[in-house]
């Protein structure tokens, strides 16, 4: 039993290590040696793990792009709450997730746009903005607009101020604390937003 608790712990230190790297220098910068050096570990040891910085980092992806789409999905796929109770619900998840992670939405931005087949191929995002419940809903209530305009106007209401966030404090414009004031509020503005949309 005790080599394999070794086993899991150090495949974990490995995989955290590379997620701290991948987060800081993208996937172009980051070298083996880099993660193996975070971790702790000798660059032979992180081999054995796993063969290639590719299928660490298609791990580390996976998981991040599991977050940032992942927590909208119960939400849009539910056939018991309304249109607007489920922005309220996408607003303060996506929000409440991004507030833990604020540097989720612009390193898997970049790197989707740096290789948009490659992940294009693995993510069921289209899926998830093409067949859901939610876009249903949406073409029910206005059939004359394509309900992508509404589900993009959502999203990048909630994420857009986590983009902007590191230009916004470089430029005095608000200090951590404001910011994070001022993500809050939205969660109730999205939502007032949403209905003068959905219902001009």
């Amino acid at each position: 039993m005790a080599p394999k608790s070794k086993d899991a712990s150090t495949e974990e230190r490995i995989k955290e290590a590379a997620r701290t790297v991948f987060t800081q220098k993208g996937y172009s910068a980051t070298r083996t040696r880099d993660i193996a050096e975070e971790a702790g570990i000798n660059l032979a040891l992180l081999n054995y793990y796993f063969r290639s910085k590719e299928k660490l980092f298609e791990l580390v992806m996976a998981e991040k792009v599991g977050k940032l789409f992942g927590v909208i999905a119960p939400i849009v796929n539910n056939q018991n709450t309304s249109l607007d109770e489920k922005v309220t619900l996408i607003a303060d998840a996506y929000i409440t997730m991004l507030t833990q992670n604020p540097g989720l939405p612009l390193f898997v931005l970049s790197e989707i746009r740096n290789n948009p087949e490659h992940f294009g191929n693995k993510m069921q995002a289209g899926k998830l903005l093409t067949e859901s419940y939610f876009v249903k809903q949406l073409i029910e209530k206005r059939p004359d607009i394509h309900p992508l305009h509404f589900i993009i106007n959502v999203l990048s209401m909630c994420i857009f101020p986590f983009i902007a966030k590191p230009v916004l404090e470089s430029a005095g414009v608000m200090s951590a604390n404001q910011l994070n004031d001022f993500t809050e509020e939205r969660k109730t503005f999205i939502v007032k937003w949403f209905k003068a949309m959905i219902d001009s």
